[in-house]
């Protein structure tokens, strides 16, 4: 039959892990956070997960990657799928205004950084550093 899906094998938590691209420590970290369920422990005694679950572990990275908190993302995995897509986009523009402040606090250390080195080069050989001098004055 077509787009009828074989059903997918369980994982167990090692395999869970590989299949999500981390490692098996991240795993047991989002469930003590309550990012991912951990399933009861069957007669077997082997825990198992699906799909969803790879699927949830690379939601979370990749949104730690855009540099939300896990806060954040558990706000994202909880959204009411009515308003999902406004309260997304208000959760993205604030975390795009803090982005865009650290990279205005980004630029001017550069720029501080590029004018102490620029004075360490054309200093006189006195003894004194005023990369240091600057430092110190505060």
């Amino acid at each position: 039959m077509y787009g009828v899906k074989p059903p997918q094998p369980a994982l167990t938590i090692g395999r869970l892990a590989t299949a999500a691209g981390v490692n098996l420590e991240t795993v047991r970290f989002y469930q003590r956070s309550g990012l991912i369920h951990e399933p009861a422990r069957p007669a077997s005694g082997y825990r198992t997960y699906g799909s969803g679950d790879v699927q949830r572990i690379r939601f979370i990275k990749r949104a730690q990657t855009l540099g939300f908190t896990l806060e954040e993302i558990a706000t994202l995995l909880q959204l009411d799928e009515a308003t999902v897509c406004a309260q997304t986009r208000q959760l993205a523009a604030r975390k795009l205004g803090m982005v865009q402040a650290k990279l205005d606090d980004l630029v001017k250390m550069q720029s501080a950084l590029t004018d102490m080195i620029r004075q360490c080069d054309t200093s006189q050989a006195d003894g004194r550093c005023p990369l240091i001098d600057a430092l110190a004055e505060g």
